[in-house]
């Protein structure tokens, strides 16, 4: 029988598939997610560190943090707008986090 801290622990060997960094090659997103689960995963990893919770961003630094990762910045933004991690103001000048 497993001690507790084993059962809250993942195992070391989790599989690649299963990890957000399985997305990436040489620091690149080799392709975004169809399926809605997994690309949840890469919005909340994409949110969590190119974006800083208390700061405004414009559009244009959206975008470049965005390309740093893959070159189509507009469709990944779209997706974290939608998924509720960036929040864009009505006029859509600038962003922030979201939840």
């Amino acid at each position: 029988m497993p001690a507790p801290q084993d059962i809250l622990t993942p195992p070391s060997g989790t599989p690649r598939s299963r990890r957000v960094d399985a997305l990436f090659s040489h620091g690149r997103l080799v392709a975004i997610p169809r399926k809605e689960a997994r690309r949840e995963q890469l919005l909340v990893h994409l949110a969590d560190t190119l974006f800083e919770r208390e700061r405004s961003y414009t559009e244009h630094e959206v975008n470049e943090a965005l390309r740093t990762v893959h070159e189509d910045c507009s469709a990944l933004r779209r997706y974290l707008v939608v998924a509720g991690l960036l929040v864009r103001t009505r006029d859509g000048s600038s962003y922030r986090r979201g939840r």
